[in-house]
């Protein structure tokens, strides 16, 4: 079996890849017959030569791979007839941008594997860079923090070999009394908990958050009981939130009242309720003013996040007033960090912790005659149709422009 590791060609450049060359070295000595063979890349974080000293095969011609495997999208052009892809598609959510990118997975016959959609038997997603999102994320925050305020300047993530070399400047920084607020439970605000913790920010319960004050900074983690309630003051259930939000309301509210920070570390579903609105920002009592938006949906449950920032600019202002952008450090603005490729600023780490979670759960299945399903699972199309796990997106894929 032949494993390509294609070039990224997508804008902007992101030079994350699937596996390490010391990683996918010890996965080809691992699996009999197993071979790789590496696409050469101007951009990517590891050099063609360190592959090739690593004992891998490095080569232009990738067309006797079977499984081609990428991080971003892959432009259609660049796309091989024929061939089994995995990357992250961007079209399980019916993305309007990447239409005619599945068309013509469909059309090329391409059997497509969205990193996304490796799940296990659980529906819980397997692999991912949702912890970088959460590390680089909650890190830009208080580097927003020490900008605007003049306290102090922490250096951009890009310009940072690895993670450790970022715990090392936040070793060199004081963070005031502040109240931070994380909402969500999953890998992403595990990774910005991370941060908190590694700058021995105290963790307080909710109830103590809500109603006590402090003389140091502190931080609790609100799950979606704590920022949502029934509308008819019965006591609600996780379980049935997720089923069901529409009986919900929000409450978050309350957390916005006494936050200085909010992290937005939470996956928002749809119909679920916005956890803060543009009206909400505008009462006297929004005391939110700095806001590290991981999740990012635009115009969605955080009203401030009105756009995508970029790693090269990654802040802006919400003048909550006039429901516009401001300079970031603006007068009576909320400070907005809504950066969307968070992990492409952490990309040797990122990628170490990818290709450490692709080889436990994604290779042993195409030696195991996929034991546990979860090639099944993450196959989107197959002999030029959509598997029927993802039929729901025909009525999109036949959609006329």
């Amino acid at each position: 079996m032949k494993i390509g590791l294609i070039k990224e060609r997508k804008n902007p450049p992101d030079r994350r890849v699937v596996f390490l060359p010391q990683k996918a070295a010890e996965v080809q000595s691992q699996f009999k017959g197993l071979q790789f063979v590496v696409e050469p890349s101007d951009i990517r974080i590891f050099s063609d030569e360190a592959y090739a000293k690593a004992g891998l095969d490095v080569s232009e011609d990738l067309s006797a791979c079977d499984v081609l495997l990428g991080v971003k999208e892959v432009p259609i052009e660049a796309l091989i007839p024929n061939k089994s892809y995995f990357f992250f598609s961007h079209t399980i959510k019916k993305q309007p941008y990447n239409r005619d990118l599945l068309k013509a997975v469909l059309d090329k016959n391409i059997e497509l594997y969205d990193h996304e959609v490796i799940t296990g038997i659980n529906g819980n997603r397997l692999i991912g860079f949702g912890r970088y999102a959460g590390l680089v994320g909650a890190y830009n925050g208080f580097r927003a923090l020490g900008l605007r305020d003049e306290l102090f300047d922490l250096p951009k993530v890009e310009n940072l070999p690895d993670l450790d070399a970022l715990k090392q400047e936040l070793d060199n920084i004081k963070i005031p009394n502040l109240k931070i607020c994380l909402s969500g439970l999953g890998k992403v605000a595990r990774g910005a908990k991370e941060i908190l913790d590694y700058l021995q920010i105290k963790e307080v319960g909710v109830e103590e958050y809500l109603h006590l004050t402090f003389d140091e900074a502190v931080y609790t983690v609100i799950d979606v009981l704590d920022y949502n309630k029934r509308k008819d003051g019965q006591q609600g259930k996780i379980s049935e939130f997720f089923l069901d939000p529409t009986p919900y309301e929000s409450n978050f509210m309350r957390f916005a009242k006494v936050t200085d920070y909010f992290i937005a570390g939470h996956f928002y579903g749809d119909n679920a309720p916005y956890l803060f609105t543009r009206e909400d920002a505008k009462k006297p009592d929004f005391k939110i003013d700095l806001i590290a938006d991981i999740s990012c949906d635009i115009d969605g449950p955080v009203a401030s996040t009105i756009r995508p920032s970029t790693i090269a600019e990654p802040f802006y202002g919400y003048n909550a007033k006039t429901e516009s952008e401001v300079d970031f450090d603006a007068e009576g603005a909320i400070t907005v960090m809504a950066v969307d490729n968070l992990p492409c600023e952490l990309p040797k780490d990122a990628s170490e912790g990818f290709g450490e979670m692709f080889a436990e759960h994604v290779i042993p299945a195409f030696f195991n005659g996929d034991l546990d399903g979860i090639l099944d699972r993450a196959r989107m199309t197959k002999h030029g149709k959509l598997t029927s796990r993802y039929t729901y997106l025909k009525d999109f894929v036949d959609e006329k422009e």
